[in-house]
């Protein structure tokens, strides 16, 4: 969609996805509410943006209570959520308080104003799963009692929340499951892959992989899956459908060529695997090209490099950009 498309509110719009999508929808010519807390989200990766013509920023909790915006809203997108398994772990309460109480609310925002609804929701709904690559008629095999089920049912609690406003008050719902996506932006510490691995061989750590590193994943670049973002968005698809890349890595492999790009002395080292760690990860997105005509496109590898010059150019810059981020979380949000 491009052009004047309407008013998109974002909900987490100032983390990793959530800043990529105010970015693109900005572009594309959407006036844009960012919504987000700052709990896992930080005001450095939409500061580029404020001030910018049609792009708004509310501090506010989603969980909390209702959202009141003024005006008409075209679309309501929750990316509202701790995701990386460091920050729903430490937050287990508010990831699932988030994905109940925060995605209601979003879904009475968007029954308010008419609006199409997208939930951003995650292989994670197919726990460790015995299909693969997982279609979306799976479901799932999910540990409803193990540390990571604080996200997992979080999410199938919103996919079913959301499917109920759709049957019940009859709002334009979307869903999306969204598996391993990487890219500038994500934060050094937060436990993935990718930016753990990159962290500790531009430090000239060990590099840590879980387990013997035969575990797969499916990396899609940030921008292939925010183009999947505002196709559903621009359609009346109401999913789930799958966004991700059908291109599979072994953990142990991915920690390898990230240590050859990054030219790193670094050794890599076993560590204990998590709880319920997927043994493989993959979609099936045959939904998602019919659909919506979409695909995961850019490749990895030059993903990969564009992430490690990101993540280079932080660590040159040191603390500056994070002190100024939180000059602007002080400054230059408004509360609600």
């Amino acid at each position: 969609m491009s052009g004047a498309a309407g008013t998109a509110v974002v909900a987490g719009g100032a983390g990793f996805l959530g800043s990529h999508l105010c970015e693109r929808l900005l572009a594309d010519g959407w006036h844009v509410v960012c919504v987000d807390n700052f709990v896992t989200g930080s005001p450095e990766n939409i500061a580029h943006l404020t001030g910018a013509e049609g792009f708004r920023l509310i501090e506010a909790d989603v969980s909390a209570g209702p959202l009141r915006i003024e005006g008409p809203v075209t679309a309501v997108l929750n990316l509202a959520s701790p995701a990386s398994p460091v920050d729903y772990l430490e937050l287990p309460l508010e990831t699932l308080r988030v994905g109940s109480e925060g995605t209601r609310h979003l879904l009475d925002l968007a029954r308010e104003k008419e609006a199409r609804f997208i939930l951003a929701s995650t292989s994670e709904t197919y726990g460790d799963p015995l299909v693969h690559p997982q279609p979306e008629t799976y479901w799932g095999n999910v540990n409803p009692v193990g540390p990571r089920s604080v996200y997992d049912e979080a999410k199938r609690y919103a996919e079913a929340i959301t499917m109920a406003y759709r049957r019940t008050h009859g709002v334009d719902t979307g869903i999306i499951r969204i598996f391993n996506t990487f890219g500038p932006r994500m934060r050094a510490h937060d436990g993935r892959a990718v930016p753990t691995f990159i962290r500790q061989a531009l430090a000239h750590e060990p590099i840590t992989v879980a387990g013997d590193g035969s575990q797969t994943r499916s990396l899609c670049y940030v921008s292939d899956l925010i183009e999947g973002i505002v196709r559903m968005t621009g359609s009346t698809v109401e999913g789930p459908v799958n966004l991700g890349n059908q291109e599979e890595v072994t953990i142990l492999a991915l920690a390898e060529r990230i240590r050859e790009l990054t030219a790193s002395p670094a050794g890599i080292v076993q560590v204990a695997r998590p709880v319920d760690d997927p043994s493989v990860r993959c979609p099936d997105t045959a939904k998602a090209y019919e659909c919506l005509g979409w695909r995961a496109e850019f490749a990895t590898e030059r993903g990969l490099i564009e992430t490690i010059d990101w993540f280079r150019a932080r660590q040159s810059a040191g603390t500056l950009a994070e002190a100024a981020g939180q000059d602007l979380q002080l400054a230059g949000a408004e509360k609600m």
